[in-house]
């Protein structure tokens, strides 16, 4: 059962294991982001595990340690771990059962949209799935939100797009670009005033500002890619639901663009 134990935990001895829990738990996080905090210890035990079985260390189907030994692995009490347990199950990732214990879910079975899976994907697997699966649910979703906006959104919301519209521009490089980038496109989603849609911006946040980073440090995305952000923003202020839905499909095929250009220069951490 050590042995078990120690394939789920990287085979590291005990020290060694916390000083690197505690390093992963200090990892940055987007600024505003949903994902779970690791400040706490659980938080530190369900992201060293979590990551693990997403990176593909823990395959679906392997029933980890038992509650014993995995406390002993990680030098943390049972009520510790039985809290990361729970937050794993949370997000699908693992299931609970008397006498057989606690087992990896399918990958089917996961909540993909999970803030910190997304986060987690993002960190540890290529990039080349994980951006077309990212970019087809944006071309599906995004042009139908922005004419819905174009035709719902009232006074506060346009602002709210024009103002986010207006600090992209004004922002210095690539980096300072996500957040008001972020907040241009989360605007678009809260201003369709469809109550579904409104929730997806924040589910997808950590994904669309990693995608961030990438496309808008690519050289001269930025000088391309404001146009085309300004011809979305200027055809939901003038009410054109239809012209609102071509300017955002041909923005976002521009960025799978940028996307695919960069991704060869993209590596998932170790």
């Amino acid at each position: 059962m050590a042995a078990h134990a120690d394939a789920v935990t990287g085979g590291l001895p005990r020290p060694v294991q916390r000083r690197a829990v505690a390093r992963a738990a200090g990892a940055d996080q987007p600024q505003g982001s949903k994902t779970f905090s690791r400040r706490s210890l659980h938080g530190q035990i369900a992201y060293d595990i979590g990551t693990r079985i997403v990176r593909g260390d823990i395959p679906p189907g392997t029933v980890l340690p038992n509650e014993s030994d995995l406390s002993t692995q990680f030098s943390v009490s049972r009520t510790a771990l039985r809290e990361a347990i729970k937050v794993l199950a949370a997000k699908g990732l693992v299931e609970s059962r008397p006498k057989t214990g606690t087992r990896v879910r399918p990958r089917g079975e996961w909540n993909m949209l999970d803030p910190d899976l997304l986060a987690w994907q993002f960190a540890t697997q290529p990039m080349e799935r994980l951006a077309k699966n990212l970019f087809e649910i944006r071309q599906i979703i995004e042009p139908a939100a922005a004419a819905m906006a174009a035709e719902r959104a009232d006074d506060r919301q346009r602002e709210a797009i024009a103002r986010a519209f207006a600090d992209m521009e004004a922002a210095p490089d690539g980096d300072a670009s996500v957040e008001p980038d972020l907040r241009f496109h989360q605007s678009i989603l809260a201003a369709s005033n469809n109550e579904f849609l409104q929730p997806l911006g924040a589910l997808i946040e950590t994904a669309m500002a990693s995608s961030f980073r990438i496309t808008n440090n690519a050289p001269g995305a930025l000088q391309v890619s404001l146009p085309l952000h300004c011809a979305v923003r200027d055809a939901i202020l003038a009410r054109e639901p239809e012209a609102a839905r071509k300017a955002m499909r041909v923005l976002l095929e521009d960025a799978a663009q940028d996307m695919r250009r960069a991704l060869p220069h993209i590596k998932p951490n170790p």
